[in-house]
């Protein structure tokens, strides 16, 4: 959906990038990059105190999109009550496609991790790189969350562990190995 001046966004919008979760538009420049001038978004990360330039017209190929609809939202939430979904991998290879599902930027996803990983206080301790994990897609869940409900993080991280201590089931359900489908 494009506005008037043929953007998708504008100054002051909320958007989502997939390595770095939710944003805000501060500015679009037109910079002059190797003899030709480019129309960017200025991106702002507060919380990481970064700033990210995309190319206009390059937006949506990067994965620059709007904070998630309320109904993906709620669909996010119940992914959170649902049973754990461990698959009989190496750890090593389940925590790359955890890391590929925070930096999709999905927020389905990234609740699908923080359903994986979560721990009741019954359950064994996490190791470090599992809890590194865990929080991060929590935080950026979290983040787009409290913007897509115009509460801030911290609200939105209760909401999300009203969510999680709602699950159906504290054991993890174990999938098999897409080796062993393959069989």
């Amino acid at each position: 959906m494009t506005n008037k001046t043929g953007l998708e966004f504008k100054v002051g919008d909320a958007v989502v990038y997939p390595a770095h979760g939710v944003g805000k538009v501060a500015a679009i420049e037109t910079q002059e990059v190797a003899g030709m001038s480019l129309e960017v978004y200025v991106v702002t990360f507060d919380h990481e105190k970064m700033t990210l330039r995309v190319p206009t017209r390059k937006a949506k190929t990067a994965g620059l999109r709007t904070l998630a609809a309320e109904d993906t939202v709620s669909k996010a939430l119940t992914v959170l009550k649902g049973r754990a979904r461990i698959k009989r991998t190496m750890w090593s290879r389940r925590a790359q496609e955890y890391e590929a599902k925070i930096n999709s930027g999905d927020l389905i996803s990234i609740a699908e991790v923080v359903r994986d990983l979560h721990r009741a206080e019954t359950q064994p301790e996490q190791s470090y790189s599992e809890r590194q994990l865990y929080e991060s897609a929590l935080d950026r869940m979290a983040r787009e969350v409290a913007a897509a409900n115009r509460i801030d993080k911290d609200a939105a991280v209760a909401l999300l562990g009203k969510s999680l201590s709602a699950k159906k089931a504290n054991q993890p359900v174990a999938e098999e190995t897409e080796e062993a489908e393959a069989a």
